[in-house]
């Protein structure tokens, strides 16, 4: 593998972009940089252009600000009745798998408007997917995804046998600006992003935040008594400092050339999330939400920007007030790390202590 600062070259012949500076202007030029990589349907994040407008256009309001209010009181009753029974428990628990992932599933369930019974058929999967993911074997992820989208269309076919005033049924009910339908392939694919994608995202998310707070317990007090405001940008500068959100694929519409790369039109490129997140020239090395927000990068920028942001950010916001006002967070174990290509932690066992 070469490499300098700023890209790398893998032994696939994908530049890896590392800079700030550069994972920006790619994001921001999808006429250069093209999303659309995947082999897979991909919806909304695998299209381009005109088309990926047009999604953006009919998923947005499902997760808009007006959304994330009336979900929000169903959140705080979802995280603070998990918190209390993993306390009642009197045991130390994971805050990956007991915690972020039963979390994950529960409040997406409560926005999708999806029974409890799909509880542990999900967080199976969950689990399935992160051993997936972690060994990159693609008849084990092929698996995983096939096992996923069976779930989505029986929950599909069960929403059309008997509609309810939820966000599943009203998916359904999409018409384009020509009137016509999305196809179930297209449901199906934005149910995997909106849903599979946020399952394992917001688990890890939930253990970095959790292990970082356990070892800044001086911190602790400042953030349960912090504004939503400033709660937020706390929570995006740490998953800034140890983002698990590895990387994004890009395919180059046209020879051009990268930090003085050169690319050629089809050539795979993969903006680093991670190293564009800590790039040094941009961030400085200590942990400063408000000096740091305007450059964070966790929810990715450009056209192609998480449309999930706000509803994710939310979750992470009550889970984390719930926590904190159980009691003091401290490590009952040696945390694990995910293995490179999943970043975060494997598992993160705590305690909460008054």
């Amino acid at each position: 593998m070469s490499s300098n600062e700023t890209v790398m070259i893998d032994q696939n012949g994908r530049v890896i972009v590392r800079s700030h500076a550069e994972v920006v202007r790619l994001a921001h030029d999808p006429e250069a940089f093209s999303s659309a990589v995947s082999r897979h349907l991909q919806v909304p994040n695998g299209l381009d252009g005109a088309a990926h407008a047009e999604m953006r256009r009919l998923l947005d309001p499902f997760m808009d600000a007006d959304a994330v209010a009336a979900l929000l009181p169903t959140l705080e009753e979802l995280a603070t009745e998990l918190v209390t029974a993993l306390v009642a428990a009197g045991a130390p628990f994971g805050a990956v798998a007991d915690l972020g992932a039963r979390y994950a599933v529960r409040a997406q369930s409560a926005w999708l408007g999806w029974l409890p019974e799909w509880e542990e058929p999900l967080l199976e999967w969950v689990a399935e997917n992160r051993v997936a993911s972690r060994t990159g074997h693609p008849r084990a992820t092929a698996e995983a995804a096939h096992r996923f989208d069976a779930i989505i269309r029986e929950l599909l076919r069960r929403r059309r046998e008997h509609p309810r005033n939820d966000v599943t049924t009203r998916l359904t009910a999409l018409r384009r600006e020509d009137g016509t339908a999305l196809r179930d392939e297209e449901l199906v694919s934005i149910l995997r992003n909106v849903t599979g994608g946020d399952l394992g995202s917001l688990a890890l998310c939930t253990g970095v935040v959790v292990h970082w707070l356990a070892v800044h317990p001086e911190r602790q007090d400042g953030m349960a008594a912090a504004s939503d405001h400033d709660l937020d940008a706390a929570i995006d500068e740490i998953l800034r400092l140890d983002d698990p959100f590895v990387s994004n694929r890009r395919r180059a519409t046209r020879d051009t050339s990268v930090a003085g790369c050169p690319v050629h039109a089809g050539q795979t490129i993969v903006l680093d999330w991670r190293a564009a997140n800590r790039d040094q020239e941009i961030f400085a090395d200590r942990f400063d939400p408000t000096a740091h927000a305007a450059a964070n990068l966790v929810y990715g920028t450009g056209a192609h920007v998480c449309p999930g942001r706000l509803l994710a950010t939310t979750e992470l916001r009550v889970l984390t007030r719930a926590v904190l006002a159980a009691g003091r967070i401290e490590l009952a174990g040696e945390p694990e790390r995910e293995e490179d290509p999943v970043a975060g932690f494997r598992a993160v066992p705590v305690r909460l202590v008054r």
